[in-house]
């Protein structure tokens, strides 16, 4: 896939090449007054006046009409076809053989060629040194047949010249520029999907689990892990959203998800999908740590602090007050990329991540903040926080066969 991106930096690129061109100019103005014949002279002029134009309209094109590929390439066609005229005013136009090119007509050819890949675009170097060297070789070929080349050989020998020499010469060169251009295309793409991967990552993991997702290594592929899932939600949003307008749901939504979210991130775990008024959190993916379950009970206790200030907060200013609930376990995983070939998704699945979810249903039915489950207690690295924590033995969870033992908050006891 190919990114474009139209930057300020992008801009002002583009208008310092376009700069550029004026010190190129400048050459040909010393180029003119140091060298060339009386012959190639006349020649000299029409192409200082033509580049000098077609400079002014460069910068112009730059400063109104930025980005514009087609007229980038316009103006280095019409600098191809300006060096293609200087080579046919010293290899062709000369009546005598004596017709080989000066120093000062090569520094035109190789000034420009430079000028095309400043700009960094291998298009640009192509159609540039293309058209030079196509004009060039075909020269050559037509002076070897004018100069007296009275058979094979002679023509041969004629065409293989110095001036060939210097043909290869300038091709090579413009080898050279092609490939660095492609190299900083291949660069400059790999560095815009890095920040595309970066953006997409900082959306479900902490900055810090995202620099070292950017290392690569196997964190992406697809393994079985111990993790703590974690389920919050809103009771009575449907409700809520039936009533409410679209602006009131849309900002209910966004400070709950912004503040659940970073909640989450500061304690090292990972956003893996947000479902309406749902979200769902994983500690240990995508690297399992021994501390997932205390971070994950640690992130649990401040979330519900926080959405119970939150709660009061919206209701002692008259906005709408909604009750979260949370469902938090600990077990076997799978998890990294599903690819269904049309989006691919980073996401853990398997029994743990079903039980967390009815835990969370659970807590709506107990009225409790929080529940969890007797396997993540038993995860614990360091002792249960203080709290009013309540146990209930054999809790029949919906759609599963085996009860679980699980502690909860009671909301009028929540810490």
């Amino acid at each position: 896939m190919t990114y474009t991106l139209h930057a300020p930096g992008d801009f002002a690129k583009e208008i310092r090449s376009s700069a550029l061109r004026f010190v190129a100019f400048a050459i040909l103005i010393a180029n003119l007054l140091l060298g060339g014949s009386e012959g190639t002279r006349d020649t000299h002029y029409v192409v200082v006046i033509a580049y000098f134009i077609i400079s002014i309209v460069s910068v112009a094109t730059a400063l109104f009409l930025p980005g514009r590929f087609w007229l980038k390439t316009l103006f280095v066609v019409l600098d191809g076809l300006l060096v293609a005229a200087i080579l046919y005013a010293y290899i062709l136009a000369p009546a005598s053989e004596d017709h080989n090119l000066t120093t000062t007509s090569l520094v035109v050819g190789f000034v420009l060629l430079i000028h095309a890949g400043l700009q960094l675009d291998r298009r640009l170097v192509l159609t540039f040194s293309g058209i030079v060297l196509v004009s060039w070789v075909a020269m050559l070929a037509l002076s070897a047949v004018r100069h007296g080349a009275r058979d094979v050989m002679a023509l041969l020998s004629s065409f293989f010249s110095q001036d060939f020499g210097l043909t290869v010469s300038f091709g090579f060169t413009a080898f050279a520029t092609y490939l660095l251009a492609r190299d900083h295309d291949r660069t400059r793409n790999e560095a815009l999907e890095a920040d595309q991967r970066r953006r997409n990552l900082s959306r479900f993991f902490s900055p810090l689990i995202v620099a070292e997702l950017q290392k690569g290594g196997d964190a992406f592929g697809l393994g079985r892990r111990n993790a703590a899932i974690m389920f919050v939600d809103l009771r009575d949003f449907t409700r809520f959203a039936e009533t409410a307008t679209a602006g009131d749901l849309a900002s209910v939504l966004a400070e709950y998800r912004r503040f659940v979210s970073q909640t989450i991130f500061d304690h090292g775990g990972t956003v893996d999908k947000f479902i309406g008024d749902g979200v769902m959190a994983v500690f240990g993916q995508p690297r399992p740590m021994e501390n997932d379950a205390d971070r994950a009970l640690a992130c649990a206790l401040d979330l519900v602090d926080a959405l119970d200030d939150w709660r009061n907060h919206n209701l002692s200013n008259g906005y709408p007050t909604l009750d979260a609930v949370i469902g938090l376990h600990y077990g076997t995983v799978v998890g990294g990329v599903l690819d269904s070939g049309v989006h691919s998704e980073f996401t853990v699945i398997g029994d743990a991540v079903n039980v967390a979810q009815r835990l969370e249903t659970l807590a709506k039915s107990l009225d409790a903040p929080l529940v969890i489950s007797l396997a993540l207690i038993e995860r614990l690295q360091g002792p249960i926080p203080t709290a009013g924590w309540m146990s209930l033995k054999s809790a029949a969870l919906a759609g599963r066969r085996l009860p679980v033992d699980v502690w909860y908050l009671p909301r009028q006891t929540q810490a």
